[in-house]
Order: structure tokens, then sequence, then C-alpha cells
């Protein structure tokens, strides 16, 4: 009579419905080809059209250093959704990891 049994079942279960793992390393993978779209963007906006035909205008809205830490956050947190035992670590992981990336969006379309 263990009663750890209906924990361990209830375990299995939520870590077969888990699909973190892949949300992770889905949005790892499209982070590069959005922030390739998002530098276009921010390319086809007037403001950067000036500091590269004129060298006008040529200031960031937001610092560099907070895109620098959201990556490396989201790099972290892409480690730790992998890596993992622990399904709620795992979703915890993902949610940082989708923050840090937006936040890195928006500091790339913040400079246009």
């Amino acid at each position: 009579m263990n009663g750890t049994a209906p924990h361990s079942s209830q375990t299995a279960a939520d870590q077969a419905t888990d699909h973190s793992r892949l949300w992770a390393a889905l949005s790892a993978l499209l982070f590069l080809p959005a922030a390739l779209v998002t530098w276009v963007l921010t390319l086809a906006s007037e403001r950067a059209s000036r500091c590269m035909t004129y060298g006008e205008q040529c200031g960031s809205s937001m610092p560099e250093w907070l895109f620098d830490w959201s990556v490396g956050l989201g790099c972290l947190a892409f480690a730790a959704a992998l890596a993992a035992p622990m399904v709620r670590v795992r979703q915890a992981a993902l949610a940082v990891q989708l923050l840090a990336e937006c936040t890195a969006l928006v500091v790339i379309l913040s400079n246009a």
C-alpha cells in the first residue's frame, strides 16, 4: 500500500501531455527569423533611413544592454525548458523564454 502510486501515475500522465520542450524548441527556432523580419521592419522606417542616408537621428530609444540580457535570459530559459525534469519547471522556463524573446524583439523594433 504505497501512498505515492497515484502521484506517480498523475506525474506520468502530466508528462505525456506536456509539450513544453517542443514549444521551447519551436520558439527558439523561430526567434531568428522573427528578429530578422523585425530588423527589416526597423530599416523600413523613416528614422532608420535618415540614419543610413544622412547619419541623422542614429540613436536607439532603448538601451542595448536590455537586448543582450533578454537574449541571454532566453537562452538560459531555453536550456532549462529542455533539461528540467519537472513539468512545472519546464512550463515556467518556457514562459520566461517567450517573455525574454518578446522583449528582445521589442528592443529591435524600438530602434525604428
